[in-house]
């Protein structure tokens, strides 16, 4: 009973329409592919080519060296599952620094907690079903990055990540355990000054992040039942329209793919699955990342639909207003995330507040529509010099 229990707990962690999906792409630690803060929660759940904010170390800790200011901090709080449940939560903190005066390298660290809640584990003894205690699962990684601007218009950066799972909470059968794990990121990020296009002046932005390098997680000390990581390639350009002195619009579009392997299936002299047979490949960490690419036993038409993609527009007023939108596709074949995005933000001196709302635009359930989110930032430690660009 207490496994029967975990087990529908995971099945609701690994996004709640996931019994919808007729070829999802699996992995452990789902909670690193949540979107951690508000303000990209508002943008279609992207950042990889939006401009630098104090929650870039989970989208692309390269645009921490295009920041305007030296320091910053930046916490989230995201309800999970809030129409089932009030105790499921994440918790992000970040915290970003230049390196010197001569603000060309940064240093980046955060945190990001999954909170899953409380569960009453309960064992058959006899005819009875006997309470043997309280298991209370959770998720968390902590990572470090260094980024480094290596011309006036491009800065890469490398992420460290420890990652702990541990979703068998409380029970000590022998046969589950904690997983625990190393990854690595490697992202990039490209801005251009700011330059007349027609009638108005802009900005070109472009930006990759490939996160979650690293070994499986093992729940069960047996190498053939570990969890790939959610490893993933995030792409992105967008463009800032800086129509005058006060007011600015920021188009982005991003795509992304889980560079994990494809699940696969044996199928019938018709091509019809045969019922039972779905398998996880059993493949290396770098294996795994590049047979990602052409692993879907749909051919290539399936292999597009692991592809998803975002859109997102924020207009600014005076670096103190922000209102957003944008608008997040993922293909019914691989889990059918499609939803709306709305939100907007307000900044006082140094202090921001940021608000993101879901609306969910297709059939199956989305564990985070119709959720309020907030994030809060403090900017400290002075300008610099990116400022005299915007």
């Amino acid at each position: 009973m207490k496994k029967i229990s975990i087990g529908c707990l995971l099945l609701l962690s690994v996004f709640t329409f996931a019994q919808e999906q007729p070829n999802p792409v699996l992995t452990g630690a789902p909670f690193l592919r949540v979107s951690p803060d508000a303000r990209a929660g508002a943008l279609g759940d992207m950042g990889a080519a939006t401009s630098a904010d104090g929650f870039s170390q989970y989208w692309n800790p390269a645009k921490y060296a295009f920041s305007k200011s030296y320091s910053g901090i930046a916490v989230s709080y995201t309800p999970y599952m809030s129409g089932i449940t009030d105790d499921v939560f994440l918790l992000n903190a970040s915290y970003y620094t230049f390196l010197g005066q001569e603000e060309r390298s940064t240093l980046s660290a955060s945190i990001y907690y999954f909170n899953i809640g409380e569960i009453d584990l309960t064992e058959l003894i006899g005819n009875q079903i006997v309470n043997t205690g309280i298991a209370k699962p959770n998720e968390f990684s902590i990572d470090l990055s260094y980024g480094l601007r290596l011309t006036d218009t491009y800065s890469m950066a490398v992420t460290g990540r420890f990652i702990r799972s541990d979703l068998f909470n409380n029970i000590d059968d022998g046969t589950v355990q904690p997983a625990n794990t190393f990854a690595v990121d490697v992202s990039g990020f490209y801005q251009t000054p700011r330059h007349s296009w027609n009638s108005f002046e802009g900005r070109a932005r472009a930006g990759f992040n490939i996160s979650n390098i690293g070994p499986k997680l093992d729940y069960s000390n047996n190498e053939d039942n570990a969890a790939y990581l959610p490893t993933n390639f995030r792409l992105g350009v967008g463009y800032d329209f800086l129509l005058d002195e006060y007011n600015t619009v920021a188009v982005t579009l991003e795509t992304n793919k889980l560079l994990v392997p494809t699940p696969t299936y044996d199928v019938d002299e018709n091509g019809v699955e045969i019922p039972g047979t779905r398998r996880i490949p059993n493949k290396g960490v770098v294996e795994g990342m590049f047979s990602s690419f052409g692993d879907a036993p749909g051919g290539f038409s399936e292999e597009i639909k692991e592809f998803t993609w975002a859109a997102s527009a924020e207009y600014s007023y005076n670096d103190v207003l922000f209102i957003r939108g944008g608008y997040f596709h993922e293909s019914m074949m691989k889990g059918d995330r499609q939803h709306l995005t709305l939100g907007a933000g307000l900044k006082y001196n140094s202090f921001g507040i940021d608000f993101s709302y879901l609306i969910p635009m297709s059939d199956t359930n989305n564990a985070l529509e119709n959720t309020l989110r907030f994030g809060l930032t403090w900017d400290f430690g002075g300008e610099t010099d990116n400022t005299n660009d915007w």
